[in-house]
């Protein structure tokens, strides 16, 4: 699903003729139907910042002074993207000017769905290299989380991917110079066609033919069916605490390669499972699927989620050989396991451990 994608469907000549700007006002439409807030007023830099700084105060329950404000954003914006995605899912510091510590979130990290979400438009950031021009941004908390290019129907949603790729090897452009650093989630569309790829470091952000460096995913239902026009996507993938749950539950921070990485959708769904089987005292389980699918992360990402549950004291993280045991702890960067008691057992004890009684494929 994510690897190889056919364009052939985008080549032949549509007789209707969808402009971008009407594609764009859809788009808002619908995303204000799901809740989201307009912020027609947010258009530059100035204007982004000074809402990040609202919405900070107003979670953080603390007043800052101009000066404290101007540090915080050299403190938290960085050109690293690894950098700023940890710092958006982790608690923080910060030196006040009396020299007292202030511990800060930038989200509601406690319950992602209760933050605000709002959606601008045509934001203009100019940096010193750079006058680039996004046509939709996501914002959760005032924190620019996902953003949306879109391209008149009947052109090919890749033309969106190369325009993202050549915005980022701008040099000094707003990505590495302003809030924008924060970004996780690129969405491409031109409304009958849509994708979705994770945000990353220039080194593991470069699209060619082969997709090698850029996995594109399409979203697809627990059927396995895709959802492609941009209405069906925002209306199942952006709903406010399903994207939250995206961001927060089903991104993968990769330590060893300091990349961000997206979940395929069935495993998404096969986590939900596993986490809803054990939550609703389902009894036991097993994950079934081919080679190279994913089991291992499947299997890894549903024992950190497992910590919300207080019946359960212990989670163990069974494999069957010496790679698995360290590739999950050495790879994957979740914060939530300094909350997780994890522990490998070898092969002989895992048939003790592992009845089979729901498949999840």
């Amino acid at each position: 699903m994510a690897s190889k994608i056919d364009y052939s469907q985008d080549q032949a000549p549509k007789r209707s003729i969808v402009k971008e700007v009407d594609l764009e006002e859809a788009f808002l439409r619908r995303l204000t139907d799901l809740k989201y807030i307009h912020r027609p007023d947010i258009r530059d830099r100035a204007t982004l910042n000074q809402n990040f700084r609202e919405k900070f105060e107003a979670l953080n329950r603390v007043n800052l002074t101009d000066g404290e404000f101007a540090r915080l954003l050299d403190e938290i914006i960085t050109p690293d993207v690894f950098t700023a995605s940890r710092t958006l899912r982790e608690r923080n510091s910060f030196t006040r000017e009396d020299g007292t510590p202030l511990n800060y979130m930038l989200v509601n990290l406690r319950d992602w769905c209760k933050n605000t979400y709002e959606v601008v438009n045509q934001l203009r950031i100019n940096t010193d290299n750079s006058h680039h021009r996004y046509d939709a941004i996501i914002l959760i908390n005032g924190v620019p989380v996902v953003q949306v290019e879109l391209k008149t129907l009947g052109i090919n949603p890749r033309r969106a991917m190369e325009q993202i790729v050549d915005y980022k090897n701008d040099p000094g452009n707003g990505y590495t110079k302003t809030l924008l650093c924060f970004l996780q989630l690129f969405i491409v569309s031109n409304r009958d066609n849509t994708y979705y790829f994770a945000n990353n470091n220039a080194r593991h952000f470069a699209f060619n033919a082969d997709e090698r460096f850029l996995p594109i995913y399409q979203f697809a239902d627990e059927a396995n069916k895709k959802i492609t026009h941009l209405d069906d996507f925002a209306g199942t993938f952006l709903i406010k605490c399903t994207l939250g749950h995206t961001i927060s539950r089903y991104m993968v921070l990769i330590a060893s390669e300091q990349k961000l990485m997206m979940m395929r959708p069935y495993q998404v769904y096969a986590v939900k499972q596993i986490v809803d089987s054990i939550h609703q005292d389902c009894g036991n389980g097993y994950i079934w699927h081919t080679t190279g699918s994913g089991k291992t992360l499947t299997s890894f990402k549903a024992s950190t989620l497992l910590k919300d549950n207080p019946e359960i004291e212990k989670c163990l993280f069974v494999v069957d050989r010496k790679d698995l045991d360290r590739q999950p702890s050495a790879s994957f960067a979740f914060p939530e396991l300094r909350r997780t008691a994890l522990r490998l057992l070898s092969r002989s004890k895992r048939k003790h451990l592992w009845p089979q009684n729901v498949a999840l494929n």
